[in-house]
């Protein structure tokens, strides 16, 4: 019997709606997104644009769509930037189990898995069905005053109270499922994913955790009192923070977006989300080479 021989470009693409989002300046790279377009659908896809992405590029002839329409009908998102554009289209889309891939257009990249020079020929081995999925805790945070909740939202990489535009400590409690852990004067602390573990927690000193592993960092930011050291819980805990009286000018951030002023007495409640998110990964992707890369181990 003679050699079979397959033409990946007649198969049915593995991936049947794919978006396409781009970051806050995506008229720079207006071309290649819509190259890459115009290659989604000549495999077959059928493509929407995030909207605010389509108005920055002139996406004429493709579906602009807001995130609502792309987490009922994509099966894809291909996020164009850098981690911040991941974060937030992570944040928009967790929800609605849209898997995200990411094509690096920002610096360091820990979650943006395709080169930009190799975008085209990984998008079609993605569109070949050779890519793996990992999955990616979220976390869910509110602010509670009093009885009231003032704020919620998600995070993918981390939770941060931090003392603002102060030049001075502040301080607060912090309880792990009701038990008291500490009273903390410091510049603030970090309550990171392991996604977010080589983010800004990386940067203060905590440690990293395998995506997979099923935890959560505290990091304290500059302590008063040094042997107040990282620690790793179980992601099934509920973080409490209450921000003591003399803490004035503490802030909340989430993936690094600021959030208004918290009180005294506020609290900052972080816990596991309901919705993790999806990564799609490219063939012969490595989390370890990856942290080589990135972080420039085994250097000589």
């Amino acid at each position: 019997m003679g050699a079979m021989w397959f033409n990946f470009n007649v198969m049915p693409p593995a991936f049947k709606t794919v978006a396409l989002i781009g970051r806050y300046d995506t008229a720079e790279i207006a071309d290649s997104l819509l190259g890459l377009a115009g290659l989604l659908q000549q495999r077959g896809c059928a493509v929407l644009i995030e909207k605010e992405t389509a108005a920055n590029i002139g996406g004429n002839g493709f579906t602009a769509a807001d995130y609502a329409a792309i987490g009922e009908r994509a099966d894809l998102a291909v996020v164009l930037g850098g981690d911040g554009s991941m974060l937030s289209a992570a944040r928009h889309l967790a929800a609605h189990g849209v898997p995200l891939v990411g094509v690096n257009q920002g610096r360091l990249g820990f979650m943006t898995d395709i080169a930009f020079s190799h975008m085209r020929e990984t998008i079609e081995l993605l569109l070949s069905g050779r890519y793996t999925i990992g999955e990616r805790t979220m976390l869910e945070v509110q602010v509670l005053r009093g009885e009231k909740e003032i704020f919620s939202t998600q995070a993918l990489n981390d939770i941060v109270v931090n003392k603002g535009g102060t030049g001075r400590m502040i301080e607060f409690l912090v309880h792990i499922d009701g038990q008291f852990v500490y009273d903390l004067r410091s510049d603030g602390i970090i309550v990171a994913t392991p996604t977010g573990s080589t983010a800004y927690a990386l940067s203060s000193n905590g440690p990293i955790l395998q995506p997979n592993v099923p935890g959560l960092v505290l990091v304290p930011v500059c302590p008063h009192t040094l042997s107040n050291r990282p620690i790793t819980v179980s992601d099934r805990c509920v973080i409490e923070i209450t921000i003591k009286q003399r803490a004035v000018g503490a802030r909340l951030h989430f993936d690094g977006q600021p959030h208004s002023e918290l009180a005294a007495e506020d609290k900052v409640i972080v816990r596991r989300a309901a919705h993790s998110i999806r990564f799609v990964h490219p063939p012969g992707y490595s989390y370890y080479a990856m942290l080589r890369e990135k972080l420039h181990w085994s250097e000589m």
